[in-house]
């Protein structure tokens, strides 16, 4: 493992930035952020497990860092997404304890299934493994909540209702769970930052993925955590996931939270992610 601080790194042409904090030589735990927010959003998590003795990275993934933000929504298949991963971990220098939420989790998910040898142990926040929430889509009401997905698929439109202040789109993120705090982050960390397309990327992206990765089972420890107030994935999804874990595998419910886990309970969140780690 590097025993020097890793700030950025480069891979395929694009440059990526990492918040790499706490013990030196703690073990490697990879944080990945989601829609629509940024490593930020990992701060407390980060704070908390540094006191557990964990060194951790947080990515400033695809389409959010500056030096990484192709305008092709052919940029953002899964498997560049997984590559970037694999790229940081290669450059950390050992299997890495790997976290994601939301598409950070999507995204972890696919690393852990295709490089479990690169994986100590997986903790997915939010959403499902692609594979159970494909699954929850015939089996549930979960296609009338990903609706925005469709929306997402739109040239224009969703950059401008997300970047109105004060309209439908942060209307729809308020509702969400969204706290006018974590709004004014957004709007400062991906409107003005210039991070919006790039985010919109991923869900730009879906309609060129084949189906067969996404049911490819995880045999690495895991812990899914999933909220029973999230409002973009029902609990069908949450129930449906351990069909696609062979190794040890744990679903933790958080209740009365909303989607935005790491920032409503970002201590019990490190809680979660250290018994899973085993200390």
């Amino acid at each position: 493992m590097s025993e020097q601080r890793i700030s950025q790194f480069s891979t395929g042409g694009l440059t990526f930035g990492v918040i790499d904090s706490g013990p030196i030589h703690g073990d490697p735990v990879v944080l990945l952020h989601g829609f629509p927010q940024r490593p930020s959003s990992w701060n407390v998590v980060s704070e908390a497990l540094h006191a557990h003795g964990l060194r951790t990275y947080a990515l400033d993934q695809r389409g959010y860092s500056p030096g990484a933000r192709p305008r092709s929504r052919f940029a953002y298949r899964i498997t560049d997404l997984v590559s970037d991963v694999m790229a940081l971990i290669e450059r950390i220098g050992s299997p890495v304890h790997l976290v994601g939420h939301d598409w950070g989790a999507a995204v972890a998910w696919s690393v852990a299934a295709n490089h479990p040898s690169s994986v100590r142990s997986l903790t997915a926040v939010s959403v499902p493994h692609p594979g159970a929430f494909i699954a929850s889509l015939f089996s549930s009401a979960q296609i009338l909540k990903s609706y925005y997905m469709a929306l997402f698929q739109l040239p224009l439109l969703p950059e401008w209702l997300l970047s109105r202040p004060g309209g439908l789109g942060e209307k729809m993120l308020g509702a969400a769970g969204m706290t006018p705090s974590m709004i004014q982050t957004f709007r400062s960390e991906i409107i003005a930052a210039g991070a919006l397309q790039g985010g919109l990327g991923y869900y730009r992206s879906l309609p060129l993925a084949g189906g067969g990765g996404f049911r490819r089972r995880v045999s690495v420890p895991t812990t899914y955590i999933w909220s029973d107030g999230d409002a973009a994935l029902g609990r069908r999804c949450a129930e449906l996931t351990q069909r696609f874990v062979t190794g040890p595998y744990e679903l933790e419910v958080f209740e009365g939270v909303s989607h935005w886990v790491p920032d409503e309970r970002p201590v019990e969140l490190s809680a979660s992610i250290a018994r899973r780690i085993g200390l």
